[in-house]
């Protein structure tokens, strides 16, 4: 399969220039340099609407067997090369939603098709250990190979785990322990501490508290949930807890009109949050940690200012909270940055920091002191995968080799600029374009119109997602070029020129 993968580019390369010379397209491109994707395809194919037949018929057998209100369509993963996902009937798209910003380097990329041909790598993908008890021999150097290759600073220490959501739920129980070993001294639990844990009560179970912010997102985990305030359909009929929720800075676009504007609001939130906290200690339900996302995805890509995150994260020290930072859906380069707290230029950004998504396992980096104390107490059977650590390995040597961070910040500065002329071109539909990298969003009038949109767009061969009440977001992968940018653009302006 490698070679077949690798062997098509002598064929597509011939075809690159196509879809920028499109006929009947209403956004203008400006020539860009064609760097090559190896094994990407020349542009979208489609031959039925979406879903077409083949997957209307597999939803409809999946069906019998669960619910099936969320699938979009059936994939063809085979056909899938670099940034375009083929489906069940043979439509072939331009992805820039990537299994919801989690393919690092594109679909079937020929560095990882040969890493898991080698047969070297074959017992790392057939026995799959429980991580915590009994690790493969060579773990500790796949791990500083990848993932503390890639540590946040201050952080020399990551715990794995296997999603976004079971990283926070232990993240947060790594709080937790951190916050009650100092209320106790540092000395071993008590016997009624053991005792009344068995049956939820304190002071075994503390009535301690998380802080999150109104429009985050981090989990389907019970704990995670305490903490997801984006969509009530998240949270709908699940038990929770009495945990304070904080503002997030509402920004007004273009920022550069709005410096006071916004300088008032984020200061506006931060009082709010020193609010909470002395209103949940006088509660008895003091905050343990602070969690926060540097960009709110899921909620509708909010962003803040690095002035509000130095100044929260100096406000968590201050209380003696915990500062835990979020990057499942921002960290791995997206932004412009392989984690996008580094946009906030400080050397000591978080306590916590988790991730999963673009970097294949989940986890989180800590510093030593939010090491747990006794085994088992962060624990469960797989801690992770080493077949993702392996692909990791891999993925971030593709990072550097094909300085694939500089790719994105130049196509991050494309996307960003033609989603600013399309919002001055289409004003009724589109505004407050914004980005950081090609981590971008753009708002559209109304929840339907948006809905149309998207599925128009998708029909025309360009998949996008939705993302907050009325917000279109772009997760394209590390290897979306400046010509791919310009190939998304002309589609959706056409979408966009043509809405009834």
């Amino acid at each position: 399969m490698a070679s077949s993968l690798i062997s098509r580019h002598f064929a597509l390369s011939l075809h690159k220039n196509l879809w920028l010379s499109a006929p009947g397209c209403r956004y203008v491109s400006k020539a860009v340099p064609k760097t090559q994707v190896e094994y990407d395809y020349d542009g979208p194919s489609m031959k039925t609407s979406v879903p077409g037949p083949r997957s209307q018929e597999l939803t409809k057998q999946l069906g019998d067997i669960q619910n099936v209100g969320a699938i979009n369509f059936f994939c063809n993963y085979d056909e899938s090369r670099g940034n375009y996902l083929v489906d069940v009937d043979g439509n072939r798209m331009l992805d820039i939603y990537t299994q919801i910003s989690s393919i690092p380097i594109g679909y079937n990329h020929p560095a990882l098709i040969k890493l898991m041909s080698d047969p070297s790598s074959l017992s790392t993908l057939v026995n799959r250990p429980a991580l915590g008890i009994l690790p493969p021999e060579n773990f500790p150097d796949k791990l500083t190979e990848s993932l503390l290759s890639v540590a946040p600073s201050g952080m020399a220490r990551v715990q794995t785990m296997a999603c976004g959501s079971c990283s926070n739920e232990n993240a947060y129980k790594a709080m937790f322990i951190w916050y009650r070993n100092k209320e106790r001294g540092y000395n071993n639990p008590s016997e009624e501490d053991l005792s009344s844990c068995m049956v939820n009560q304190v002071p075994g179970c503390p009535d301690l508290s998380i802080l999150s912010f109104m429009g985050a997102f981090h989990g389907r985990t019970m704990g995670c949930l305490a903490t997801t305030h984006s969509k009530a359909i998240h949270k709908l009929d699940v038990p929770s807890f009495d945990w304070p929720i904080a503002p997030f800075p509402k920004l007004q676009y273009p920022l550069e009109e709005f410096t006071r504007e916004n300088a008032q609001e984020e200061a506006r939130c931060l009082e709010e949050v020193e609010d909470l906290i002395v209103k949940w200690r006088q509660k008895g339900k003091p905050v343990a940690g602070i969690v926060i996302e540097p960009i709110q995805a899921e909620g509708g890509d909010n962003h803040a200012s690095p002035d509000f995150f130095r100044n929260l994260r100096n406000i968590a020290r201050k209380h003696g909270c915990a500062f835990h930072v979020d990057e499942v859906q921002t960290g791995g380069g997206n932004t412009g940055k392989l984690w996008a707290h580094e946009h906030w230029g400080m050397d000591d950004p978080a306590d916590i920091v988790s991730f999963s998504k673009k970097l294949l396992t989940g986890g989180y980096y800590h510093r030593d002191e939010f090491q747990a104390d006794k085994p088992y107490r962060i624990f469960n059977t797989w801690m992770g995968d080493p077949s993702k650590n392996l692909l990791l390995a891999e993925v971030l040597n593709v990072i550097r080799r094909e300085n694939l961070l500089e790719e994105v910040t130049r196509s991050g500065k494309a996307l960003l600029n033609g989603l600013y002329e399309l919002q001055a071109q289409f004003p009724g539909l589109l505004s407050r374009a914004r980005g950081q990298g090609t981590f971008c969003a753009i708002d559209i009038c109304d929840d339907a119109t948006r809905s149309s949109i998207l599925l128009k767009a998708r029909d025309k061969g360009v998949l996008l997602g939705g993302c907050g009440d009325r917000s279109i977001r772009f997760r394209p992968s590390l290897v979306f070029k400046d010509y791919h940018v310009h190939i998304f653009l002309n589609i959706f302006s056409e979408v966009l020129a043509h809405h009834k």
